[in-house]
């Protein structure tokens, strides 16, 4: 089982802005997995943590977490297609550990994550203390520090042995791992054969066997990279160039009048799309 979160310091000392650093911890050694420095605990702090803690271990068999909105749903609205499902959308992240096979547990206080918090509390003190020896002031120049030196250092000094020996990880190629860890989006070909998330326009060419996809339901992923796919069935039937990343956000956007009694319904929106549900 792996812990992981997120922990806002100043971690470059008082005289600069505070950062987070997300962390993920082995349960049983409290072995450091990975690291880095991120603006803010987000969807995309969490993807990227994962990214790292699949190339260098493989795919753990359960999360241990608490309920930030980037991991679980808080909200208690139901769509038509969730009532219909029997259960929520999950989240983006969400939606990539089910993916995954992995199982997210939630913890209800930041003491059941014990191992993941005691974690923090020492490098607030041994880290934070080593970027000043090492001179480093910035979280560009500390993220490869990190994984090139610390991690191992913490290890050596903080782990633990584990109470039975073994490894449950999994492993994952970097084609897979790409195409899990990535933003997902439900979407319909339009008549035209080309995609439209909000100002963003994928052409999709036709296949050999396929002039057209109109009217297709595919899935748009955005990868850690910034590019895009188009999947239509397990298949990859357009590429586009890469754009910034975006932390997709909830909101509450009105329907038609007569569409909806209540008059409004909740999406979790990238350009105004809603998340892929799971498989």
């Amino acid at each position: 089982m792996m812990q992981w979160d997120g922990s806002p310091h100043h971690w470059f000392g008082s005289s600069r802005p505070p950062c987070c650093l997300m962390s993920a911890i082995d349960d049983a050694e409290s072995k450091l997995l990975a690291a880095l420095f991120v603006p803010a605990e987000s969807s995309l702090s969490y993807l990227r943590l994962l990214d790292m803690v699949l190339r260098r271990h493989g795919i753990p068999l359960s999360t241990y977490q608490d309920r930030h909105t980037a991991l679980t749903r808080a909200d208690d609205f139901w769509s038509v297609e969730e009532q219909l499902r029997g259960e929520q959308y999950p989240t983006h992240v969400g939606r990539v550990l089910q993916d995954l096979g992995i199982q997210p547990i939630s913890a209800l206080t930041p003491q059941a994550k014990g191992r993941v918090e005691r974690s923090f509390g020492i490098m607030q003190d041994r880290l934070v203390a080593e970027l000043e020896f090492h001179g480093i002031t910035d979280p560009e120049e500390a993220n490869p520090w990190l994984e090139d030196y610390y991690i191992d250092y913490h290890n050596k000094r903080f782990s633990v042995q584990a109470a039975e020996p073994g490894n449950a990880f999994v492993k994952i190629s970097q084609r897979d791992r790409y195409a899990k860890i990535a933003f997902a989006y439900e979407a319909t070909v339009g008549n035209d054969n080309c995609i439209r998330l909000g100002g963003l326009m994928i052409d999709v060419p036709a296949a050999r066997n396929r002039p057209s996809f109109a009217k297709a339901k595919v899935l748009v992923k955005q990868h850690l990279d910034g590019c895009w796919t188009v999947d239509y069935q397990g298949q990859i039937i357009a590429r586009y160039e890469a754009t910034p990343l975006k932390e997709p956000v909830r909101s509450w956007k009105k329907r038609q009048k007569g569409v909806l009694k209540r008059g409004r319904s909740m999406t979790q929106v990238y350009i105004s799309s809603k998340p892929a549900p799971t498989p």
